[in-house]
């Protein structure tokens, strides 16, 4: 079995651009899986990466357009 990487609360609120207490937020909640080490939450790189799977949107569209923008001028 693979050794997991594990992340503290702040550093998966840095990489995600967000605040340290959204971050605890989904952890309480149930959405975001944490280990409690007694000196703080830590998020297994696993478990960040399917909380992330779970709350993508759809997939990008590509754009034949040069600009990037489709037929409407949208992105």
């Amino acid at each position: 079995m693979p050794l997991d990487q594990y992340q503290t609360v702040k550093e998966v609120a840095e990489r995600l651009k967000v605040a340290e207490a959204t971050v605890r937020h989904w952890i309480k909640i149930g959405q975001l899986r944490a280990i409690d080490i007694g000196k703080g939450w830590r998020i297994a790189n696993v478990d960040l990466n399917e909380f992330l799977r779970l709350h993508q949107t759809a997939p990008r569209q590509h754009s034949d357009e040069p600009n990037g923008l489709d037929a409407e001028g949208k992105p």
